[in-house]
């Protein structure tokens, strides 16, 4: 009977380490965004904000906006503000379709990484 008890002891001190640890394999997950999917925005510099559920480590992660034309332009992060943001403001925009492309390194360790078109104009 003693061995089963230890058995089922060893069994449910594993399990509940498991459990404990399970939150630390999450990856970050977008809770909102500035702009949104698809959003209309008008032309100029662009204020982008996107906020996860977890802390970011934003010296690791980047933004960056895909141009119409078929190049790349950084958006420096901001440094300060919400540990759970990243955040930047872009170069001035012109007319056309683009693409907010983020990667963010998540305080456990996790990339995680997708992409936001957008249209500036009508």
């Amino acid at each position: 009977m003693r061995k089963y008890i230890g058995n089922f002891a060893a069994v449910a001190v594993a399990a509940g380490i498991a459990a404990a640890a399970a939150p630390a394999w999450a990856h970050a997950v977008i809770v909102s965004a500035s702009p949104t999917a698809n959003e209309h925005v008008a032309p100029g510099e662009l204020p982008v904000r996107i906020e996860f559920n977890s802390r970011i480590d934003k010296v690791r992660s980047r933004l960056q906006v895909m141009v119409p034309a078929g190049g790349k332009t950084d958006v420096p992060i901001d440094q300060a503000g919400d540990p759970n943001v990243v955040a930047g403001t872009t170069g001035a925009l012109t007319p056309g379709a683009y693409v907010l492309r983020w990667q963010v390194l998540a305080i456990d360790g996790h990339i995680t990484r997708g992409d936001i078109p957008f249209v500036v104009g009508n």
